[in-house]
């Protein structure tokens, strides 16, 4: 047997080359959802925060007696699952991915087999992967505190998957102008400026005539969204729309700005 055959079954050669393109995202994907999972800024953002919201806002609601047209628990449930995806996919992505150009973690990357798409793929795999852990939390949370979802299945994954293109753009668009430090200054103030007053947690009639200013903002669409699947069981094809604009702008924004150092 030679060395240089190994045999019927093949050859000991050495065969250069990257893997396919789907096995090298899903691995990025992997690494992502690791990296967020192992920080404590990143879960707190993506898990314990939401959750504080939803508790908070129930048990408030009911104590003050918030008129609202559905049970609080019906009402702060969708509100929040929509203020997860925004925490992660705006806030912890802008935030890590301003402290990898610093550290020169994208620039390697952008000199490695991966694609600046498959690179960007895997990003947003590693974010879904993230906020699939979110909703079951969540939504367990809820259901413990009474919660009976519409079945609006369809118009609840759209928004997600929207809003999290969404949201996900407008991230990577911030963190690739600005400085780490300015990134994470500037992504935390949007955080609590569009959790206070984005219609993101509460409808947006809870905000008077601002309301139809903020249902614009891809906060407020998201949302309203995920309010109408989860309470009313249909898809909001407006929002979804909204949505839809913000990622495109989003991502023509990243794509004309962003510096890999």
């Amino acid at each position: 047997m030679s060395p240089a055959t190994g045999g019927p079954s093949g050859t000991f050669a050495p065969r250069p080359g990257a893997a396919p393109l789907h096995r090298q995202v899903l691995a990025q994907a992997a690494m992502e959802s690791r990296l967020m999972l192992r920080n404590g800024e990143q879960l707190l953002l993506a898990v314990v925060i939401p959750v504080i919201v939803l508790i908070g806002g129930v048990a408030g609601a009911e104590r003050v007696g918030m008129d609202l047209a559905h049970p609080p628990v019906d009402v702060f449930a969708p509100g929040v699952l929509a203020l997860a995806v925004m925490s992660t996919a705006f806030t912890s992505l802008a935030i890590a991915t301003g402290f990898e150009r610093r550290y020169g973690v994208i620039k390697r990357l952008g000199s490695s087999p991966l694609p600046r798409s498959g690179l960007l793929a895997g990003k947003i795999g590693g974010l879904l992967l993230i906020e699939a852990l979110q909703v079951l939390v969540i939504a367990l949370v809820a259901l413990v505190l009474g919660w009976d979802p519409a079945p609006g299945v369809l118009g609840a994954l759209l928004g997600v998957v929207l809003g999290t293109a969404a949201f996900a753009s407008l991230g990577l668009f911030i963190s690739g102008v600005l400085r780490a430090e300015a990134t994470l200054a500037a992504a935390n103030l949007v955080y609590l400026l569009l959790l206070a007053g984005g219609a993101v947690v509460l409808p947006v009639s809870a905000y008077g005539s601002f309301g139809e200013v903020v249902r614009w903002l891809p906060s407020g669409a998201l949302g309203g969204a995920m309010r109408e699947a989860l309470i009313d069981g249909t898809t909001a094809w407006a929002d979804l729309a909204v949505l839809l604009a913000w990622a495109v702008l989003g991502t023509a924004l990243t794509a004309r700005t962003f510096k890999w150092e």
